[in-house]
């Protein structure tokens, strides 16, 4: 599978994950997240730079769901709630905005 950015083919797998990590960008995640009818807004931005941060900087980590409400409750200084992060990824946040965020595919099941 290939994703179509700016004239620019982005390889990915048959799941619409990215083969490099290093050919995402905003534009990138913008044409993923089209294809699953989302519009993306700095809130989801703030997801997906974590969840990039977490995998890049700290050994390959991709939070679960719950580590995701922690992790965006310091940035954004309140409480995060399930039903708040499913309204941005309702197909699993972890899972939705990690593929959105460039990142492998997880094996893992999400949530808690």
């Amino acid at each position: 599978m290939e994703y179509d950015v700016n004239g620019t083919k982005i390889e990915a797998n048959d799941n619409g994950y990215l083969i490099d990590l290093q050919q995402w960008n905003e534009d990138v995640a913008r044409v993923i997240a089209a294809g699953d009818d989302l519009e993306l807004t700095d809130k989801h931005f703030d997801v997906l730079n974590y969840l990039r941060d977490e995998y890049i900087n700290n050994g390959e980590n991709q939070p679960s769901d719950r580590e995701i409400l922690k992790g965006m409750g310091g940035i954004w200084g309140t409480r995060v709630g399930s039903k708040e992060m499913y309204e941005l990824f309702p197909n699993q946040p972890s899972k939705q905005a990690g593929k959105i965020a460039g990142l492998p595919e997880s094996r893992r099941k999400g949530g808690y």
